[in-house]
């Protein structure tokens, strides 16, 4: 892993409570969440770029409860906010236009679900020309046995796969 923390991004997707809460594996809701805010704290400490990304369903007129980001995630100073309305972060948003206006060419991908918002966001950030790096148990599937199989078979095709360990002492040591 060779990038710089200034030209990072850790994108955080969908930890909001009523995701959270889910029956999740292998890593139960708060784990995800303690393991992205101690990302989120080392990225910011070294420059990096933190993206909270959260869903809202579209054509309704009021969103479910717990639909904003669980306390731990709540935006700071310099973050980036995205609400998105698909499965992944990228489409509709300006994403991809906000992470080069600021010199952003790795994101670190966490959140919930591998499967779903994670992977999707990974696919498009890959199509988007950056560099893709997935931390392993920063996120959560909806069961173990999709988690496994997205980090082993699926994952490894779009970057590389650590986990919360190795990025806070490779990549963002301050």
């Amino acid at each position: 892993m060779t990038s710089a923390a200034s030209s990072t991004a850790l994108i955080v997707v969908d930890l909001m409570p009523r995701v959270v809460e889910r029956d999740l594996g292998p890593h139960r809701g708060a784990d995800v969440v303690a393991r992205s805010a101690d990302l989120a704290t080392a990225a910011r400490k070294a420059g990096g770029t933190v993206v909270l990304v959260r869903v809202e369903r579209p054509n309704v007129t009021e969103q479910p409860p717990g639909s904003g980001f669980v306390p731990e995630m709540e935006p700071q100073d310099g973050d980036v906010v995205i609400v998105k309305r698909t499965i992944g972060a990228f489409y509709g948003t300006g994403l991809a236009d906000r992470l080069r206006e600021r010199g952003i060419d790795t994101v670190v991908m966490a959140g919930i679900a591998t499967t779903m918002g994670v992977e999707s966001t990974a696919r498009a950030a890959a199509d988007h020309g950056f560099e893709v790096v997935f931390a392993a148990d920063a996120m959560s599937g909806l069961t173990a046995a999709e988690h496994e199989h997205a980090l082993t078979v699926t994952l490894p095709r779009f970057g590389e796969v650590h986990d919360t360990a190795y990025l806070l002492d490779h990549l963002w040591r301050v």
